[in-house]
């Protein structure tokens, strides 16, 4: 029996019309879907497509283990989202080695800071899989402040929140132009190490890039709290004609 695909399908920030044309054909002809969540909500991924499915598609929720419950350096965060991915794989190898196809909705690009990159390493040696890119929740972020990010020779540092302060702190320090992503509960450490790289002033917070909620506004006029769904960014001023 030839194996069907595993597709993981970018969906770009989140608007329906910046999806990629082969994006949206996929997911209006496919009769498998699969998605990531978190315990008892619908998930980002699923919500973006509500409205493009076919009548009677299978649909697959992965639902996250944990998310924030334990630090991310707990071996029992690793251990439960180890195990958490094996089950999914499984799940899906087998929908493949049946010869059904499956499209696997990932937020923005599969290939940056997704979960889906976990299920293509433990696939792509049994199944076929294809990834189908997808504009990220930075690019859409930067145009929504009305700026070039960069400019020139300006070199662009991407960070996580997640990340220790003073790494932060250095890595702003030694880059023109920023992007932040995962702010959440780290917002507050971030901030910090904006303040201390001499950078607070320059930064830009933008919630919901793209979505119908979006926010845009300096961080310094920000409140004390961001959803996961934020990014902070610092233009770049380089070489220009």
């Amino acid at each position: 029996m030839t194996p069907g695909t595993i597709y993981g399908v970018g969906l770009g920030p989140g608007a329906q019309d910046l999806m990629s044309v082969r994006a949206d054909r996929l997911i209006r002809q496919a009769q498998h879907v699969a998605y990531f969540h978190k315990a008892g909500r619908q998930g980002h991924a699923r919500r973006i497509i509500e409205g493009m499915l076919a009548d009677g598609v299978n649909e697959y929720p992965m639902t996250y283990p944990m998310t924030t419950e334990v630090p991310f350096s707990d071996p029992r965060y690793q251990q439960a989202l180890a195990d958490f991915y094996e089950v999914q794989v499984a799940q899906l190898k087998a929908l493949a080695q049946a010869g059904e196809s499956v499209v696997v909705l990932c937020e923005g690009d599969p290939f940056f800071y997704g979960s889906f990159m976990h299920l293509y390493t433990r696939l792509t040696a049994t199944v076929p899989v294809e990834v189908v890119p997808g504009i990220t929740g930075m690019s859409a972020a930067w145009t929504a402040t009305g700026q070039p990010i960069t400019w020139g020779d300006d070199i662009l540092t991407v960070l996580v929140g997640t990340l220790p302060e003073a790494t932060l702190t250095a890595q702003m320090q030694a880059s023109d132009a920023l992007v932040v992503m995962k702010i959440g509960q780290h917002l507050d450490k971030v901030r910090s190490a904006l303040a201390q790289a001499g950078r607070m002033e320059q930064a830009w917070l933008i919630e919901y890039a793209a979505m119908g909620n979006q926010q845009v506004r300096p961080l310094i006029d920000a409140p004390d709290k961001a959803p996961y769904f934020s990014i902070v960014l610092v233009h770049g001023q380089g070489r220009r004609p």
